[in-house]
């Protein structure tokens, strides 16, 4: 089934949705609006229709996709919120920004729903969550299950307070990955490895690890680690620092602020 979409916002979560959407053949027509011109050959999409901003024309779209950053949130929405239709879903991107926020502006009738995406989504490897509020029907909410699982896989989830704990944990989480293939890269090169050899290395083992992990999805990590762990081995002497409590006291730090920042944005 294709959809009638209205999308808000083109950046790089935002777009990299649209050609998921556009490459499944999800979309029958996408009324994109963002100040940033599209490329020439979105422009020439047949099913997309650009414009730079708002017209205040009535928006009858199946979903509306709210993809702006969280600090203008509010100054996009006011612009829109008296001409959407109550058969239009409104699916929220905005880091931080809550379903009362959005029904704040929109109104306590509307159907919404606030997702946490993760930019893997741009080749079809992400992982979004969910939650909606009582206004979205099953209909409404298969009809975002469909365009977000157009990017990787969804999940949803009932207790909103979760959402600020999903984006610490998979929102940023890609960030954390790429900062640790430059921190390996850069221990490698102190082991005695050219720049070039231990950033090709450190990369392609993050690459390789994750393959692994999606391929033998039935395993745990925990069974993973244990596979490539000879008992008094070199990897185990790796791990006996790793695990010493340290790294995990890190992780959960991090996690907490990325958290904390979280609802901070919804203040």
């Amino acid at each position: 089934m294709a959809y009638n979409i209205t999308l808000i916002g083109c950046g790089k979560m935002g777009g990299a949705m649209m050609l998921s959407w556009l490459s499944h053949d999800l979309v029958q027509h996408i009324n994109v609006i963002d100040p940033t011109p599209l490329n020439n050959e979105l422009m020439s999409d047949s099913r997309i229709n650009y414009a730079a901003k708002y017209d205040g024309g009535k928006i009858t779209s199946d979903i509306l996709i709210l993809a702006v950053k969280p600090q203008i949130l509010e100054k996009a929405s006011k612009e829109i919120a008296n001409n959407l239709s109550n058969d239009t879903a409104l699916l929220s991107i905005a880091a931080g920004q809550s379903i009362s926020t959005l029904e704040n502006i929109f109104g306590s009738d509307k159907a919404i729903i606030r997702t946490m995406p993760n930019t893997p989504a741009s080749i079809g490897k992400g992982i979004s969550v969910s939650v909606a509020n009582q206004n979205v029907t099953d209909r409404q909410k298969d009809t975002a299950q469909k365009l977000l699982n157009a990017s990787g896989e969804s999940l949803w989830i009932e207790d909103e307070g979760l959402i600020d704990c999903v984006t610490a944990l998979s929102g940023s989480g890609p960030a954390y990955i790429f900062y640790l293939i430059e921190a390996l890269a850069k221990a490698g090169e102190k082991t005695g490895l050219s720049n070039e050899m231990s950033v090709k290395l450190a990369r392609q083992t993050v690459i390789g690890s994750a393959a692994l992990a999606e391929y033998d999805a039935g395993t745990s990590a925990a069974t993973l680690r244990k596979n490539v762990t000879s008992p008094n081995g070199t990897t185990q002497a790796a791990l006996d620092v790793l695990m010493d409590g340290r790294f995990q006291s890190i992780l959960d730090e991090a996690l907490s602020a990325a958290k904390n920042r979280a609802k901070e944005l919804n203040q």
